[in-house]
């Protein structure tokens, strides 16, 4: 993850020179780690991430913090994304990930395409509803418009001069989806039966992760306005329209 770290530090360094002093950062669920309760709330501790995705998020998390504290200018928003899935509605807008994808809704798109046989469901004996791991999925729309309320937020604070211009804010749905229960909404939407076969849980993957939101309602004015049958219709529309991707 070095280069990830790297690549921001040599962004903030910009940013400073040119007095743009305004970021909202894409950071990630993965830095609360294998929570013990659920929901997840923003102060929830953080860095006992299981991957090294995870960590970058972390790590750079910290460095945003850490200018805050040295220039209080810097208005800051840190959103942590649960599992964003979906597509534009026009299905001009989507996800095209090469080879197997290692996301799941792509993942169950190439299936439904024919491109791959089957889908692998990585661990089936969880402590969840199902034995299937259980995320919360956010449509894309939705995060892009808490991306928009956000950005207002830290703008509307810009001359505030303070040391706390840091906030997060969890973007997600406040749901917990399990992968049996969206390859049952995929199906439903498409009208396509998705074969499947359970594999060995992968290392890294945490069993549950669902989002308290009451934070980001409250603050923002934001909330999700598409439920789960909602992405896998956004999702089947834009892989039936393009079977191959951007080719």
């Amino acid at each position: 993850y070095d280069n990830n770290v790297i690549g921001s530090i040599s962004l903030f360094k910009n940013m400073h020179k040119h007095n743009v002093t305004n970021i909202v950062f894409s950071s990630s669920a993965t830095v609360y780690g294998d929570s013990i309760k659920m929901p997840i709330t923003e102060d929830f501790p953080t860095g006992k991430t299981k991957n090294p995705y995870g960590q970058t998020k972390h790590i750079i998390e910290n460095i945003l913090r850490d200018i805050n504290k040295s220039n209080p200018d810097w208005n800051i928003s840190i959103l942590r994304y649960f599992n964003p899935i979906g597509a534009h509605p026009s299905g001009l807008i989507g996800e095209d990930p090469s080879g197997i994808p290692d996301n799941l809704m792509p993942y169950i798109c190439k299936v439904a395409i024919g491109e791959l046989e089957e889908l692998n469901i990585f661990g089936n004996n969880y402590s969840t509803k199902d034995g299937t791991g259980v995320r919360d999925y956010i449509h894309v729309v939705d995060l892009a418009m808490g991306h928009i309320s956000a950005l207002k937020f830290i703008l509307s604070n810009s001359n505030s001069n303070t040391d706390t211009n840091v906030s997060i804010f969890n973007l997600g749905t406040g749901k917990g989806t399990s992968v049996l229960e969206l390859l049952q909404a995929f199906e439903s939407a498409s009208g396509i039966k998705i074969p499947y076969v359970f594999a060995e849980e992968r290392k890294g993957d945490v069993s549950e992760c669902w989002a308290s939101i009451e934070k980001v309602k409250s603050i923002l004015g934001w909330k999700p306005t598409n439920d789960i049958f909602k992405m896998c219709e956004d999702s089947w529309r834009w892989q039936s329209k393009n079977p191959k991707g951007y080719d």
